[in-house]
């Protein structure tokens, strides 16, 4: 039996809604284990194809290095793609591997970053939702959701990599919403960062459901409209919002 997502105080006259906009990582699968395995695979790829580099770094050596390469470039928050690539690039050239290869590793690393395990109730969840309503996802990674599988389920996907703007910034949520032919405040947000998601997109005029997948705890100031950990949640509170509207 599921537990009723947590109701949190909302405007009480508020329009119909019509589409729900979902982030990805941590919302539908968890990106951790994902991540680990892609960067593992990285690097032994690099210890045959660029064992210089590999001799001079660990995986979180060449983490804290794109770490530090993000502070540089306000645009390496929006592509992520962009910042391993970059970051890939400059240790190539520093130990003398051959840069014809870092495409190819980057592949690799894409190819990984793609194969994900849905939580149990995303693929149930998503046809119970789409009998009635709009579906469209809103991500700052570069996820593949053909590869993934759950490309036919949205009828837009956009990336900030690819849109040129990120998460909290209003207008991937609005161009999001356009796409789908509704108004803001006719949409639903469901994603994990309570600032990135649920913050970013109660400011773009939406409402925003609070994804919270492992226990966590707000922080202080961020209200979300309801709080779910799964999508059966999700759709029961929605039912409950139709029926009060």
């Amino acid at each position: 039996m599921n537990t009723p997502a947590s109701p949190t105080p909302s405007s009480a006259s508020r329009a119909a809604v019509k589409a729900v906009l979902f982030d990805l990582d941590d919302t539908l699968w968890a990106i951790e284990p994902v991540l680990v395995r892609a960067e593992g695979l990285l690097y032994e790829w690099l210890q045959a194809k660029a064992p210089r580099v590999a001799a001079a770094h660990t995986v979180t050596t060449l983490r804290e290095r794109r770490m530090a390469l993000m502070r540089t470039d306000p645009a390496f928050r929006i592509d992520l793609w962009k910042l391993r690539h970059t970051a890939l690039t400059e240790v190539f050239a520093e130990h003398g591997e051959d840069l014809a290869l870092v495409d190819e590793g980057m592949a690799l690393f894409s190819q990984a970053r793609s194969t994900v395990t849905l939580f149990d109730d995303v693929e149930p969840g998503l046809q119970r939702l789409a009998r009635t309503l709009t579906l469209g996802s809103v991500s700052n990674g570069f996820a593949d959701l053909e590869r993934i599988g759950l490309a036919g389920h949205f009828g837009v996907s956009l990336a900030a990599h690819r849109f040129g703007l990120a998460k909290p910034d209003p207008q991937i949520f609005h161009a999001a919403c356009q796409a789908l032919g509704v108004a803001p405040t006719e949409a639903v947000y469901v994603g994990d960062d309570p600032h990135l998601d649920v913050q970013g997109a109660q400011q773009a005029g939406l409402r925003a459901v609070w994804m919270n997948r492992f226990g966590r705890t707000l922080p202080e100031g961020i209200v979300p409209d309801a709080v779910c950990s799964d999508l059966h949640q999700l759709h029961d509170w929605l039912e409950a919002q139709a029926r009060a509207s």
